[in-house]
């Protein structure tokens, strides 16, 4: 597993919740944007889905919006790590 020390910090996503990873960063479009969405109805609502990517997932952002779930990316050395909950 990656290390996601800080990230947290660094947004508004609930750090106390349970949180579920998806490493995307090897798959080519529109994988990242298909297996994210694929995967966010099989998690519980109190679940934050921590997605690592090699860029801003930026067609995926407008669809998570239309599906109700909050988000905020955080821009690192090796990658983006995007943050994704349902607000409670």
């Amino acid at each position: 597993m990656y290390s996601i020390e800080g990230v947290f910090d660094r947004t508004d996503a609930p750090a106390d919740r349970p949180r579920d990873h998806l490493d995307v960063r090897s798959m080519g479009p529109p994988n990242p944007l298909a297996k994210t969405l694929e995967r966010l109805p099989e998690l519980d609502d109190e679940v934050v889905l921590v997605q690592r990517n090699d860029r801003v997932p930026q067609f995926l952002l407008p669809k998570l919006e239309e599906r109700g779930y909050a988000y905020e990316s955080v821009e690192r050395e090796d990658d983006v790590v995007t943050l994704i909950w349902r607000d409670a």
